[in-house]
């Protein structure tokens, strides 16, 4: 979506109809590991990837290694991660198939590259009493990002200040400072876009730039890989989300709806997000369907008593 600013519905399609076509494998998948049987196969669907001939000849040269950043089975539930397959795509995709394919190609092919080797300084002085520190990197080595190279990196703001080059200093080095100060304020949290909504879903709405850590919180997200899009797709047709730009707004609609709902049970993230982790649960056997059953019916119970009340309260004052 970041990139060519498809809907996560249309995504869902392109890499769909590629599956279709044996260009990639099963894509409703929440995993971004390999199973380590499939290594063998690696050098052989990296051969048969003309178009990147280039990027993939350095990697040929020796054996893949089977990185456990890579192929994981304790990692792999019911499918790996999205690859390419042994099918090369022919000329016949459309634009956009094409472009979901390069984008599954080039992550493939990265993976397999060296680290990207970074030098780091962090600069901590003293202006009379006052402390301050910046920070500031360089690219000794791209790495992995040279499969890259072409694209214009998309950087957030923090990204952009650790990236600045600095100077090189000395410890305890002094010298004349003219001082700027820059007066601003602090700006409210951005609008949803739809790539940003599909990952506050994984974490059941909890603000997480951790990796290790979403990735913990992946099973009790909001849905799954494949429901996601359809979701968001559904909040479209019933207008209680629009579009402005790339941009996601609650309608007038959306909000009635969400004030009209009076128990914050009902509209939690946190409450779907359990829910999912104790399916899953369920699913291997850690947690018993009677007992969450019974969770459920406690539940229906306690909120349709407190909305008899509600309505009682209500009659009665009128």
């Amino acid at each position: 979506y970041k990139k060519y600013g498809f809907s996560a519905d249309h995504t869902l399609k392109y890499i769909q109809s590629l599956y279709e076509k044996k260009h990639v494998t099963y894509p409703r998948v929440d995993t971004t590991y390999l199973s380590e049987s499939l290594h063998p196969k690696i050098a052989g669907i990296l051969q048969n990837m003309k178009p990147y001939a280039d990027l993939i000849a350095p990697l040929l040269e020796k054996p893949i290694p089977k990185s456990k950043t890579v192929f994981d089975d304790a990692k792999v539930t019911d499918h790996h991660a999205i690859i390419p397959t042994e099918i090369a795509p022919s000329g016949s995709l459309s634009r956009e198939e094409k472009q979901i394919y390069d984008l599954v190609a080039r992550r493939f092919i990265a993976v397999f590259y060296p680290e990207c080797k970074i030098s780091n300084t962090l600069v901590e002085g003293k202006v009379g009493t006052i402390p301050f520190k910046t920070s500031g990197k360089q690219i000794l080595e791209p790495g992995w990002r040279a499969v890259y190279a072409k694209d214009k990196p998309e950087v957030s703001e923090k990204e952009k200040e650790e990236e600045q080059t600095i100077p090189n200093f000395e410890k305890g080095e002094s010298g004349p400072h003219d001082p700027f100060i820059h007066q601003g304020k602090t700006s409210p949290p951005k609008p949803y876009t739809e790539a940003t909504l599909l990952r506050a879903m994984e974490t059941a709405g909890k603000q997480v730039d951790d990796e290790e850590l979403r990735e913990m919180l992946k099973n009790n997200g909001i849905g799954r890989p494949s429901t996601r899009a359809n979701i968001i797709e559904t909040l479209f047709k019933r207008k209680y989300i629009e579009r402005k730009k790339k941009n996601i707004f609650a309608t007038p609609t959306g909000i009635e709806l969400i004030d009209t709902i009076e128990d914050e049970v009902l509209k939690s993230p946190e409450l779907t997000g359990e829910w999912e982790l104790k399916l899953r649960k369920i699913e291997s056997g850690e947690y018993e369907a009677n007992k969450f059953r019974e969770e459920l019916v406690q539940m229906v119970t306690d909120l349709t008593r407190k909305a008899i009340a509600g309505k009682a309260k209500v009659f009665h004052l009128h």
